[in-house]
This record gives structure tokens, sequence and C-alpha cells, in this order.
């Protein structure tokens, strides 16, 4: 295998395609913004000067690297010849199931179909395509260059072939992948969502502020980034879809996002991706400012 294709130039996207050209894979990176694509390649450049600096490669690496990326806005164009097909959309079950049903039209009856959902059911996606067999969730960690761990997710028809095939491939790429079974959140946001929602709960409750629910998570828990800061990194907005796939797909109140996070969803405030959740973060700038008290 050696032809990959991602569609969605994001966070997700934009580090899947650089690891794996990073490890001499052709990838074609999808996505309808022209602009989304080129600040892609802006963002891999930049973290491969980053591990150019540490001395982990040469500039001859990285420009083999940039090299074996292609960018398309056409969909068609961008599947020709694709051996694995990665899709790291936005968390949205109806954009995902758009895309799904798109992909398993254009590409080669023989492509392997994944998804990097961090929490959709693996057996709902599969279920819009003819190939259910060969549908698979690929769930990579955040930051994608640094994090180790791959969630290999099985769907309900999900055949051992594919994913053996799935695990080897992630163990060629540095990766230590991990199988798990399809059920809402898999196994990493079915533990970590609720942790957060927690955290968030404390804070709206008035046990304790942003900064000191952090501190004790990180000090006493010896977690490298307390659970809202981690919250700010993810996303406000994706623990919010997050949480309520679990809601729905458990029908368990256990899981119900705290109200904070659904109004600071609605106000727009969603962490790094727009310069304010439960910090203010400047471009740049490592230092973390809490945002505001909340309530």
């Amino acid at each position: 295998m050696k032809k990959i294709t991602v569609i969605g130039a994001g966070t997700m996207g934009n580090g899947i395609a650089h690891v794996f050209a990073m490890h001499g894979y052709s990838v074609n990176l999808v996505d309808i913004s022209a602009d989304a694509l080129d600040k892609a390649l802006k963002t891999i450049s930049r973290n491969l000067d980053r591990i150019i600096k540490k001395e982990l490669i040469t500039e001859q690496k990285k420009a083999e690297t940039i090299a074996n990326i292609h960018t398309y806005t056409n969909m068609a164009d961008g599947l020709k010849d694709a051996e694995l097909v990665i899709e790291a959309a936005t968390e949205n079950v109806d954009l995902k199931l758009k895309i799904f049903a798109q992909i398993d039209e254009l590409s080669a009856d023989s492509t392997i179909l994944a998804t990097n959902t961090s929490s959709i059911s693996i057996t709902r996606i599969a279920a819009v395509t003819k190939r259910p067999e060969q549908v698979i969730g690929m769930h990579f960690m955040n930051p994608v260059p640094v994090m180790k761990l791959v969630e290999v997710i099985r769907g309900y028809a999900t055949s051992d072939e594919v994913t053996q095939t799935v695990m080897e491939l992630s163990k060629k790429l540095g990766k230590s992948p991990v199988e798990v079974n399809d059920y809402p959140g898999f196994v990493a946001n079915r533990i970590l969502m609720p942790m957060i929602n927690e955290a968030i709960y404390s804070l709206y409750e008035g046990v304790a502020g942003v900064q000191e629910i952090d501190t004790v998570m990180k000090l006493g828990m010896a977690h490298p980034m307390g659970p809202l800061h981690l919250a700010d990194f993810i996303g406000l907005d994706v623990c919010l879809s997050i949480l309520n796939v679990l809601h729905q797909g458990f029908g368990n109140p256990k899981y119900a996002p705290c109200p904070l996070l659904v109004n600071m969803v609605t106000a727009g405030k969603l962490g790094v991706k727009s310069g304010e959740g439960f910090y203010k973060h400047t471009a740049g700038s490592k230092e973390l400012i809490v945002a505001k008290k909340f309530q």
C-alpha cells in the first residue's frame, strides 16, 4: 500500500497527511477549500521545521515529505488510485455520511475506507456504502505527528483482513494501534470526555476555579495538561459533539453535557481555534490566562 487519500485538510487531516508523507507514502490531500489546503501545507512545513531543529530529520527529508503531498479540491481527482482513504472532516454525522457515500461511489472496489471519527458509529457510517466489510475507524490522536496511539475501530461488518491491514499499516507509521469495538466514544473518548465534562461541572458549580482544577489534575494525577486546558486544545465544540454522541448512544444522563459547555459553544468560545475558551490563547504565546470568571 503506497497511495493514500486524506479527506479534510484541518488539524487532524494535515497531521495524518504529514505522517504518511514522512514515511514515504504518496498522499492526496483533499478539501473543498483551496485556502484550507494552502494553510495545511504551511502547517506541515512549520511542523517539519520543528523536527529539523530537534535534529531528528534533515532538510532533504522535509523536501521529500512535502513532495509526497498532492492537494486537490475535486474529490474524484483526489481519490484516483487510492488504496486507502481516510476521512478527517468535521465531527458531524450528516457530513460524514455524505462524504462516505461519495467516496464509495468514486473509489475503486478494493479501496479501504477509514474514518478518523472520535466517537461516531463506524457501523452507521459503513451502512451508507456498498462495502461495509472494508470500512473501519482509524482514530489518530492530536497532534498526529507526536501522539503514538491509533484507535482501530471495527464496525459490525469490518473484516478481519481489513482490520489486520490497518493495524500493520499503523505500526509502519511508528504508531501503536489498539483494536477496539464500535460503541459510542470507543475507549479514548468514552473515558476522557466524562472527565472533561466533570471538570466543567466543577467549575460551573463553583467548586474551584479554572487554574485550580487544572492544577489538581496535573499535580495530583500526573496529567501533562489539565482537563480544561485540554478541552480548549481539543475544541469545546468537538467536546460537546462527542458528549452528545455518548448521551444519545447510551441514553444515560451521566453523559449529558454541562450547561456551561453548551453556553460557551453557543457563544463561539471554542478554545484555541477561536482564541478563547477557558483560557485566552494568543498566537505565538504559551502563556495561559483565564478568560473570565465562570458561572
